[in-house]
C-alpha cells in the first residue's frame, strides 16, 4: 500500500524537466525545431579538402631522382577518362576536367559513389 510520502508530487521541481534540456519551447516545436537545425547550419558551414586525382603512378626512387624539367611521368589513366575526387582520402566521386573562369580547371561530375558517406 501506498503512504503519502511514496506519491511524487508532480508539480515537484525534481521531477520536472529543466528548461530547455530534450524540451523544445512552443516557439521551437512551432518552427520545427529550428534548435536543431541551428547545429545543423553549424556543420554544413564546415569546409573541406577535395582533391581531383588525375591518376596515379608508382616510380622507384631512382627515377624520381633522375627527374628533370620536360620529363614526363606516366599515369594508370588515359585520356578522356574520369578523373578521381576525393575528399580525406576517400572516393566520393567521378567526373571530367573542364575549363572554368578562363583558364581555371573543374570538374563535371558523372557519377557520386553511393554510400561513401558510410563505407569504412
Amino acid at each position: 500500500m501506498l503512504e503519502n510520502d511514496d506519491v511524487k508530487d508532480p508539480t515537484d521541481a525534481a521531477t520536472k524537466p529543466e528548461a530547455g534540456k530534450d524540451q523544445a519551447t512552443g516557439a521551437e516545436a512551432e518552427a520545427g525545431n529550428s534548435g536543431s537545425s541551428k547545429n545543423l547550419d553549424a556543420i554544413f558551414g564546415v569546409k573541406l579538402d577535395v582533391r581531383a586525382v588525375l591518376g596515379r603512378s608508382r616510380i622507384p626512387i631512382s627515377e624520381l631522382l633522375d627527374l628533370t624539367k620536360g620529363s614526363v611521368i606516366e599515369l594508370d589513366r588515359r585520356v578522356g577518362e574520369p578523373v578521381d575526387l576525393m575528399i580525406n582520402d576517400r572516393l566520393v566521386a567521378r567526373g571530367d576536367l573542364v575549363r572554368v573562369k578562363g583558364d581555371m580547371l573543374g570538374v563535371a561530375l558523372r557519377e557520386i559513389v553511393k554510400d561513401f558517406v558510410s563505407e569504412s
